[in-house]
């Protein structure tokens, strides 16, 4: 039986820039009466992905930031990973060095040097207002750091400072990416993986009774660390290969359909 339902966001939950469906919403809903616990994981920050789940209608525990804080849609905390700040300021002076926008995550505040056309999008995307702060700004704001970011305007760039900051922070930052013009930094083990495995303890549930679903990279690591997984039909065929099932596609509600046919066992 499943107990515990982690579920990403964008491309899983939800449309990107759209509402929830009504069909996940009634769904979520469902299994929560039948005593699944839903929860969110995601690469958000928390105060971006609080009001979808407030949207959702359950008290879904929110793993934020890829596994860094774990935080409930009440203000529960229950799990915290932060960077050390010396990591922190190594990262930044390498992102400034190279010309990189670089955006940091300290007390779920979002900081970067400066507005341009990319932190306007980002913005808009999340929903959340950042703050301009200069180079030596960024490094007034290296303690509780979840998450670093650097977004560049074409997936071939980005996937060379991913490469960069893999061969520089090796053995010492995780380093993922949940869309192909971003590169991402979380503490040295920090995934959505080690998220739902601190969630799941402090429920006391067992990683057999816990189901993930999802769609891109850095969901990978919490698909193959849930006792059952499950692939979106708009996922890449790598993804799918990994899961134990695929369901339909985002904009036709395979959330929704992944609850009742997989954890709910109806057809």
């Amino acid at each position: 039986m499943i107990k515990l339902f982690a579920t990403d966001l964008d491309g899983t939950l939800l449309v990107s820039g759209k509402p929830i469906a009504k069909e996940n919403i009634e769904a979520a809903k469902v299994a929560e009466k039948r005593g699944v616990t839903v929860a969110i994981a995601t690469g958000r920050m928390y105060k971006a992905a609080l009001p979808i789940a407030t949207e959702l209608g359950v008290d879904a525990p929110i793993i934020t930031y890829n596994g860094a804080l774990i935080k409930s849609a009440s203000g529960k905390v229950f799990y915290e990973n932060y960077i050390g700040e010396e990591l922190a300021l190594e990262a930044i002076e390498i992102a400034r060095k190279n010309n990189w926008h670089l955006q940091i995550y300290s007390d779920d505040e979002l900081y970067y040097p400066k507005e341009n056309e990319l932190t306007k999008t980002y913005e808009s995307v999340q929903s959340i207002k950042g703050n301009a702060v200069g180079w030596d700004g960024m490094k007034a704001h290296t303690s509780k750091i979840t998450k670093i970011l650097t977004i560049s305007d074409v997936m071939e760039e980005s996937e060379r400072r991913r490469k960069i900051l893999e061969e520089t922070f090796n053995n010492r930052l995780t380093v993922t990416s949940s869309t192909s013009i971003f590169a991402e930094l979380t503490n040295l083990g920090v995934s959505k993986a080690s998220g739902l495995r601190e969630l799941a303890k402090i429920l006391n549930i067992s990683i057999e009774e816990t189901m993930a679903i999802g769609d891109a990279d850095n969901d990978l690591p919490m698909l193959k660390a849930a006792g059952k997984s499950v692939a979106m039909g708009n996922a890449a065929a790598h993804i799918k290969e990994a899961a134990d099932f695929v369901t339909a596609d985002c904009a036709d509600h395979g959330f929704a359909e992944a609850i009742y046919k997989f954890v709910l066992g109806e057809k």
